[in-house]
């Protein structure tokens, strides 16, 4: 790769630019001024909302936008107007719900954004510790579950441990929609079961973007470090993931090191700086 090849730089978020305890390092700070520098124009992936991302992430952070959801928004960082987004309508909602209480799993259904920190939960369930955990991390935004929207931005579901199996059975079920697998931000270990709009992923937003910004796919630079940036990584034309990733992502792409050694700092360096 040239070093004036690239033009864009996707980055996931958690345990990928930041290191485990939410902070930025000084390396990857300077690594995130000297791209901006650079004119390449630099987007946070995160499968955070808005609200969560924004409770680390500085406004004067360097950097040009803001994916949420997995994919399911865009934010210009500096306007901080969204101008990107997606919603699962009624239909969708009642089919997913069917599912989710036939196959007796614990989820919550969250508002449309820009308020997609705020959502409905139904609790199957009393022993499903992470997603007691995600309740009480968000108790000011949660409620049970009483009666269905007209519009949602995502499914969550929660999987009891050794949810291989049953999140292959549901996303199989639920094929007329995105299903996303994601580890859990909370204990590091069980699945998220995501649903989201058909379509929706951080590799049609990244697409959706470089579209609207004319840089064309030969340009794109993405790092991540978990299954939900897999259609990230799939798209963009230079991939790497942290060497902290699963095994399964480090057989495929290449590897840097880890959030806890400014794996993103030294790949920006050796790649682009």
């Amino acid at each position: 790769m040239k070093r004036n090849e690239i033009k864009i730089v996707f980055t996931d978020l958690d345990r990928t630019l930041l290191r485990d305890d939410n902070t930025f390092s000084d390396k990857s700070l300077k690594a995130l001024e000297n791209l901006q520098r650079k004119g390449i124009v630099v987007v946070i992936a995160t499968g955070r909302n808005i609200y969560s991302a924004s409770k680390v992430l500085p406004d004067d952070l360097p950097f040009n936008y803001l994916m949420i959801s997995s994919g399911c928004g865009i934010i210009d960082w500096k306007t901080k107007e969204v101008i990107y987004e997606n919603h699962l309508d009624a239909k969708e909602i009642i089919r997913v719900f069917d599912i989710f209480i036939s196959r007796n799993v614990d989820f919550m259904l969250h508002h449309p954004i820009p308020e997609n920190h705020y959502f409905d939960y139904i609790r199957k369930n009393q022993d499903n510790q992470d997603f007691e955990r995600r309740i009480v991390l968000y108790k000011s935004f949660a409620r049970e579950l009483i009666d269905l929207p007209d519009k949602a931005s995502q499914f969550i579901a929660i999987l009891p441990p050794g949810g291989n199996a049953k999140f292959e059975a549901i996303k199989q079920e639920i094929d007329f929609l995105k299903v996303i697998r994601a580890t859990s931000p909370l204990d590091h270990e069980l699945i998220w079961l995501e649903v989201f709009p058909n379509g929706v992923s951080k590799g049609h937003s990244a697409q959706w973007l470089c579209d609207r910004l004319g840089i064309g796919q030969q340009f794109t630079l993405g790092i991540g470090n978990d299954f939900n940036d897999l259609d990230l990584l799939e798209f963009t034309a230079h991939s790497c993931v942290v060497a902290n990733a699963p095994e399964e992502l480090k057989e495929i792409y290449n590897v840097i090191d880890s959030n806890q050694h400014d794996g993103f700092a030294k790949c920006m360096e050796k790649m682009l700086l």
